[in-house]
């Protein structure tokens, strides 16, 4: 059931939820958290709703949407409250600001917050450079981006590395979960040997395939080439270096990967990319800090000064040579 509330105000938008559970039991209680997604894009916030729904049904909880209006209408609400059937295990309230409003985001969404329960936000879409600096992020135990909907996506997600604070997360990160789990089994098979050297290749632009690099780098303590690739989307392949051969595990097609290592037969395994449903799915089941995903982000700081000390050690080799050349002219 879908309730539209043109021109409406936050009081009125909760007055119609009580009315709601009193008079048919529509919207349940027992919500675990809220989670509050801020959105401008239209097509962007349906498929968020409908990812947020699936995702409610082993988090119940109460979605709220704010989304932004034109800003130079005249200041008003908008408001729409979905249950049953089209708000999966949740209650989900969309909110669209208009003119002056549209940047007051965090005071449309205080006075409906659930009491005692936990927030989470998540910018499906472009999110701010500092998620905990932003007023939705700043009322949020935990604040999920999305640096591969971002514009560039690789200078999105070393921005927000600076500004890290316990809490932050994206989901450039939760959809290296199968890889990371299937790199570490890898790992524990024998001959148990050491890591000398690991390369990751994926697109130029992926963020995942920076974070898998970074945090190789972070945890292996070896280092890590980051090689770009233009011909398939997201991570292609990561290759361990050890003594006895390489464990590589590759997967051209973004569905199946192949995993081979000296002494093992060789594996396919499934490797598809992951939605945006499972991956907030995943997000949702903790509220901690991510000390994981903070490390890799510190390896994303060792990877950039590899290439600078590679870059430094070239001119290095260079400039002599030219200044021989050059002394060797009469």
């Amino acid at each position: 059931m879908i309730i539209d509330l043109p021109s409406t105000t936050t009081s009125h938008v909760n007055a119609k939820l009580v009315e709601l559970r009193a008079s048919g039991g529509a919207v349940a209680l027992g919500r675990v958290l809220t989670l509050v997604i801020a959105t401008e894009d239209d097509e962007q916030l349906e498929a968020a709703i409908e990812a947020a729904n699936e995702a409610s049904r082993e988090h119940p909880s109460r979605v709220i949407v704010v989304a932004k209006g034109s800003r130079t209408a005249a200041p008003r609400i908008d408001g729409q409250i979905r249950v049953g059937g089209d708000a999966g295990a949740s209650e989900v309230i969309v909110m669209r600001l208009y003119g002056a409003l549209a940047t007051q985001g965090q005071s449309a969404v205080v006075p409906l917050l659930l009491p005692d329960a936990p927030i989470v936000a998540w910018w499906p879409g472009t999110g701010p450079k500092s998620p905990a600096e932003d007023p939705i992020g700043e009322l949020a135990q935990r604040r999920i981006t999305d640096s591969a909907a971002e514009r560039s996506p690789v200078k999105a997600l070393t921005t927000r590395s600076k500004s890290y604070v316990e809490g932050d997360t994206d989901l450039a990160w939760t959809r290296l979960t199968h890889w990371r789990a299937q790199l570490v089994s890898a790992l524990d098979l024998p001959p148990y040997e050491a890591v000398t050297g690991a390369t990751v290749t994926g697109e130029a632009d992926s963020p995942s395939t920076e974070l898998l690099a970074g945090w190789l780098a972070e945890y292996l303590k070896v280092p890590v080439k980051r090689s770009k690739s233009s011909t398939a989307q997201g991570i292609i392949s990561v290759t361990l270096d050890r003594l006895s051969g390489p464990i590589e595990l590759h997967r051209p097609d973004g569905r199946v990967g192949t995993l081979t290592q000296p002494g093992q037969p060789t594996r396919r395994i499934a490797l598809q990319r992951r939605t945006n449903k499972d991956c907030l799915i995943e997000e949702l089941r903790r509220l901690d800090p991510d000390e994981v995903y903070e490390a890799s982000l510190h390896g994303l700081a060792k990877l950039a000064a590899g290439s600078t000390a590679k870059a430094t050690a070239k001119a290095a080799v260079k400039t002599p040579a030219k200044a021989a050349k050059k002394a060797a002219k009469p």
